[in-house]
């Protein structure tokens, strides 16, 4: 009942449907309640009241009043946070699902008030606080996790804030129009890639092979077999090993290639061949049912592409 209640009154607030970026929040959009440690503020400062009024106790009633404005100062200040704020713009990479999207933010201020104590959540999923924030901007970086490939509608982020006095808490959402992208996940053990059409090409560099061709700096992800250790030791740098070997053809990757397994394993296993041939160097195409085949290329454009086809399959198709 109360998530649904919660629901219910998260539908009556602003904005009520997803808006573009940047959005600015301003005073129709904010909304402040007290806190717990306000809501006892308000309790004590009622009981020292009646206390004053009932033994005509002057400076006790002054002091209530002077706590009171300042209590109800505390509301102003706490909604002045967050008016002027400005959302510019969110976006995240893609991963393949089972991973943490890394959500970046993009705020800015059109004023030159700082803020401080600023929390940004996502849903129920992920929330981080900025110290501070002045009119230079910042950028927060969210972890949300990607449990299922396709595109995720992102839900509304909360931007809150208890500062200055922790008395009152003045929050707003943003409700980003746009949806993060998850690819397939890649299958852990799959087949190594089928056999490529056509003859074989002409020699080039690659890191597997026999004979070493000429060394080369180490990059991230190269195997520690391919390093050439006493090179490395002469030169003080980490240097490996390009060997020259036949490179094969152009591969066609085919959804056909994948029959007799489960729908969503089909999709596992052409998302790491994906992978595995651009890993390889190799020049692929990629075809699946219902849509126009994805031409031969290679590249980071061409993997991505390649994998939002593999993300954006149907999950429930009539046949596999």
């Amino acid at each position: 009942m109360r998530a649904a209640l919660r629901q219910r009154i998260r539908g009556w607030t602003r904005p009520r449907a997803p808006e573009g970026l940047p959005a600015q929040l301003d005073r129709r959009r904010i909304y402040v309640l007290p806190t717990a440690s306000g809501l006892f503020f308000a309790a004590l400062l009622a009981a020292m009241l009646l206390g004053a009024l009932n033994f005509n106790n002057n400076p006790g009633l002054l002091l209530a009043l002077l706590l009171a404005g300042a209590a109800h100062t505390s509301l102003v200040a706490a909604h002045l946070q967050l008016s002027g704020l400005r959302i510019e713009a969110v976006s995240a990479e893609p991963v393949a699902a089972g991973g943490a999207l890394h959500l970046r933010i993009a705020l800015g201020c059109a004023d030159t008030r700082v803020r401080r104590g600023l929390r940004i959540a996502c849903g129920e999923q992920a929330a981080i606080t900025l110290p501070l924030l002045d009119a230079r901007g910042a950028t927060a970086e969210l972890r949300l996790p990607a449990p299922r490939r396709g595109l995720w509608p992102l839900p509304r982020l909360t931007l809150s804030s208890v500062q200055p006095l922790g008395l009152a808490r003045a929050w707003a959402y943003v409700w980003p129009a746009q949806s993060l992208l998850v690819y397939a996940a890649p299958e852990p053990q799959a087949p190594p890639l089928p056999a490529a059409a056509g003859v074989q090409g002409r020699a080039r560099p690659s890191r597997s092979g026999e004979d070493p061709h000429h060394l080369r700096d180490y990059r991230s992800g190269d195997a520690l077999r391919a390093v050439a250790w006493k090179a490395s030791a002469r030169h003080a740098s980490l240097l490996v090993r390009e060997d020259e070997q036949q490179q094969a053809g152009e591969l066609r990757l085919d959804w056909q290639q994948t029959a007799g397994l489960p729908y969503e394993q089909r999709i596992s296993r052409l998302a790491r061949w994906v992978d595995e041939a651009e890993r390889e160097g190799r020049r692929y195409a990629l075809a699946l049912p219902g849509q126009p085949a994805i031409a031969t290329g290679h590249g980071d454009a061409h993997r991505h592409r390649c994998q939002r086809a593999l993300a954006l399959l149907p999950r429930e198709p009539a046949h596999a």
